[in-house]
């Protein structure tokens, strides 16, 4: 038995090889934003289906960018193969398997755009840099759970670059990195960041697995972070243990993109996310704080969307359609704790998490598509928003179950507390919903009921009229009891919202919303025209430009000191080839949104926000 042992070994090994993907992405041409693959999929004699992921897990979009795949080469034993896109389904191709042949060779290119598009399909490469998300540049048989299919991995990278990744490496090192076999799953959720100018922030995890921050720059000098960088985030690591009780992976990655030249944005995988910010975020104060929020909110996700997943989101072939209806949970749930962790680990200070409150809370109070649109359809139909205009967002509304949403988890946070008189809260059905074991890489789906009957068991009331109300009524007003209740309530004044005012320096831009009802990018257009405040109602659109006030070439400083004389505006605004001047009777001056202190009520909200890890 001894001697047949290493043979049998031999045996299974060599069988799983050949019913494994293999797949060798070279990406040695990555400064042109141009990326290969070679693939050797298993395969048997006949028709066979290959496809390139659509529905890809967080953009909550058939957002495969198949539109960048070109070069697609087939071959079996040495001879080409004939393939033929499925005139129907766009993603799918068809090929006829000779007679003999027990593997596909597959040779693709992916290549990356500069601008346009989104999430992973975007803009994710420059000269120093590039994230690799696999499902760019694999194709595989569809109909089969991703979990069920099996890939091995390696990347060539240009010389001198190194690489960061939730996946298990191989031994070795060099432009060369191939990683251990495991799920087509586990692969597309596990993008590589690769660069010239990286650096690696080990974080003091305690008890819980291993933790790093993984950073790629297009200069050595944007990797220079604070003192108290790795401290700060080893904070939230146990601010997250002690919120959920469990930590659902092996390690964790943040793999964190720093450069002007790629999309911006945080896209959540289960053992890392992919967070992408501008090359000078640390080295900014309003920089530190997105920064904060954005990294919280992907960690985050890591418990709530990846281990905890609504069941009608679930694509196991990453082409079949996922339903939006939950993601005021999923997305919505996960921008509350987002905003919560990142105080509860002193990223964020209390005033700075009011000040979010406040602009959360006054933008949906006066957002004029709430009369129309319920809050559930926004999650419905989030698909048809990737790609939408700011120009009249606040008429159509937009991806709002994220920031609305946070209103409403406060709320149920503030209604555990009332009825339990103080002995529960939020945190508790939190670590009841994503608890578990620590270390095991799972997913757990949910349905509506699961939320409901969890939330119940917390603290019994009817959690589902509760919700449905706020998910499928239409309001004028913010849901913001969650704020009111917990002792404090919104006012307006000249000071400058210091969210607002971090908004503004990171776009170049100026926001009017709560005085004139417009938001301005830096060339003066008009980025959104609010219905009903005073711009709008003048007659003035979105995607015209402002010139002048009072007859002086528009600036910041102009614009300002003629909201502080509290007398009537004239605005000359450019339209295409014409020009107006429009009088918009306002004389409210600046105006800005705070959270000011109620002292008839408890002020629960500052227990929210408060340290809980030890």
């Amino acid at each position: 038995m001894r001697r047949l042992l290493p043979a049998l070994l031999l045996l299974l090994a060599t069988a799983l090889h050949a019913q494994t993907i293999q797949v060798a992405l070279d990406a040695t041409d990555a400064p042109r934003r141009i990326f290969h693959s070679h693939l050797t999929i298993p395969a048997t004699a006949g028709p066979m289906r290959l496809a390139y992921a659509k529905w890809i897990p967080g953009e909550h979009a058939p957002s495969g960018p198949i539109t960048d795949l070109v070069n697609l080469k087939i071959s079996a034993n040495g001879q080409r193969v004939e393939w033929r896109r499925d005139p129907r389904e766009m993603f799918v191709f068809h090929v006829d398997v000779p007679k003999g042949a027990t593997a596909l060779d597959v040779d693709l290119s992916y290549i990356s755009p500069t601008a346009g598009r989104s999430f992973s399909g975007a803009a994710s490469a420059t000269p120093n840099l590039a994230v690799i998300s696999w499902n760019t540049l694999l194709l595989f048989p569809p109909g089969t759970n991703g979990d069920n299919v099996m890939v091995e991995g390696s990347i060539r990278m240009p010389e001198g670059w190194t690489a960061a990744t939730a996946l298990v490496k191989k031994a070795g090192s060099g432009p060369s990195l191939e990683f251990e076999r495991a799920s087509l799953t586990t692969y597309i959720d596990s993008p590589v960041l690769i660069g010239r100018y990286m650096k690696v922030v080990p974080l003091s995890s305690g008890s819980a697995p291993q933790h790093r921050i993984d950073l790629a720059a297009d200069s050595r000098a944007a990797l220079e972070t604070p003192s108290t960088f790795a401290d700060d985030y080893g904070r939230m690591v146990a601010e997250a243990g002690a919120l959920f009780g469990a930590y659902h992976f092996r390690k964790y990655d943040w793999l964190l993109t720093l450069s002007d030249d790629v999309a911006h944005f945080g896209l959540e995988h289960h053992e890392s996310s992919d967070n992408r910010r501008e090359e000078s975020t640390l080295q900014k104060d309003w920089g530190l704080r997105g920064l904060a929020s954005l990294l919280a909110h992907e960690y985050a996700h890591s418990w709530n969307g990846k281990y905890r997943r609504p069941a009608n989101m679930l694509s196991p072939d990453y082409q079949q359609p996922m339903e939006g209806n939950l993601l005021w949970v999923y997305e919505g749930l996960t921008d509350y704790l987002g905003g919560l962790l990142a105080t509860r680990a002193g990223l964020w200070t209390p005033e700075y998490y009011r000040e979010n409150l406040a602009t959360i809370a006054a933008g949906f109070d006066i957002q004029p598509g709430r009369t129309w649109r319920p809050l559930e359809d926004t999650a419905v139909a989030a698909q048809t928003f990737l790609g939408a205009s700011d120009a009249w967002r606040s008429v159509r509304r937009s991806a709002d179950y994220y920031a609305e949403s946070t209103l409403l988890w406060l709320e149920a946070d503030a209604i555990i507390r009332q009825k339990t008189n103080g002995r529960a809260s939020l945190d508790d059905f939190l670590r009841r919903f994503h608890g578990g074991d620590t270390g095991k890489v799972a997913v757990k789906p949910y349905t509506y009921d699961d939320v409901i009957a969890t939330l119940n068991a917390v603290a019994p009331y009817d959690w589902r009229a509760h919700f449905d109300e706020r998910l499928r009524s239409v309001s004028p007003h913010a849901p913001s009891a969650g704020i009111t209740n917990g002792g404090w309530k919104l006012v307006f004044n000249e000071t400058p919202n210091a969210v607002m005012k971090a908004g503004e320096e990171r776009g170049k831009s100026q926001d009017l919303t709560y005085s004139l009802g417009i938001s301005l990018r830096e060339d003066g257009t008009i980025r959104d025209a609010i219905a009903g405040l005073p711009a709008a109602n003048a007659g003035i659109a979105p995607g015209t430009k402002l010139i002048a006030v009072n007859g002086r070439r528009w600036t910041r400083e102009v614009m300002e000191a003629a909201l502080r004389a509290k007398e009537p505006i004239e605005l000359l605004v450019e339209n295409n080839d014409w020009f107006h001047t429009y009088a918009v009777d306002y004389r409210g001056g600046l105006r800005y949104p705070h959270l000011e202190r109620d002292e008839s009520k408890a002020d629960t909200l500052s227990e929210v926000v408060k340290a809980k890890a030890r």
